[in-house]
């Protein structure tokens, strides 16, 4: 009798389910950071209504899912985050610099295929590198883990070989920072937070060679 008392009273009241995001913590508050990023003021009412649209994105927008097996190296990520702010500063000027000089630039799109065909990792790099002015990715190929960006400058990158290594180096430190071990190994990397831990031998980690960089009329 007892246990059919409990079974009607659990229908009569059924616990409330706890509300869940549908994307995890870490999506979340990158695309706060972006939000906050985009309008450029860090207050309360932007960090709020960030989240707030971060959660609803998610929720009627989900993303599909997407193998992710990586671990977090703390040191990893704060590397990438300095080098990357280095870049964004850096390029802004360089930018800039172009703009105010009489000469027009010479554009180059280029082709770079990376070590990880991982789309989490693809989409980081291609979104990072973006971000920094100067340069955007124009087609991405994930199943041959291959990037196609169009760069303002080829002096501002150094040349074309500078400019395919800088992705490569920014694939680098996203994968330092996030993937794991196995996958570090599989890149042709020595597992480790910074570029000192170096690579393996005998396996450089990148792919295309010395036609994996064409340049193009801008």
């Amino acid at each position: 009798m007892s246990h059919e008392k409990h079974a009607e009273t659990s229908r009569e009241h059924p616990r409330k389910r706890r509300f869940r995001p549908r994307a995890n913590w870490g999506i979340l508050l990158w695309l706060t950071v972006v939000w906050v990023f985009l309008w450029g003021d860090l207050t309360f009412a932007n960090v709020v209504i960030g989240a707030f649209l971060a959660v609803l994105v998610t929720a009627v927008l989900p993303l599909p899912a997407t193998p992710f097996d990586g671990r977090f190296r703390p040191w990893g990520v704060v590397l990438l985050a300095a080098y990357f702010l280095w870049d964004v500063v850096k390029a802004s000027i360089e930018v800039a610099t172009i703009a105010l000089r009489r000469e027009p630039p010479r554009g180059a799109v280029i082709r770079v295929r990376l070590r990880s065909h991982n789309d989490v990792y693809l989409t980081t790099v291609a979104g990072m590198t973006t971000l920094v002015p100067g340069s955007v990715v124009i087609e991405a190929h994930r199943v041959t883990g291959t990037l196609y960006l169009h760069i303002l400058d080829v002096d501002m990158h150094g040349g074309l070989e500078r400019a395919h290594d800088a992705v490569l180096d920014q694939e680098e430190r996203i994968l330092r920072a996030f993937a794991s071990k196995e996958e570090l190994v599989a890149a042709g990397l020595v597992p480790g937070s910074s570029a000192r831990a170096g690579k393996l031998q005998g396996r450089s980690g990148r792919r295309g060679g010395s036609d994996a960089r064409r340049e193009v009329g801008a």
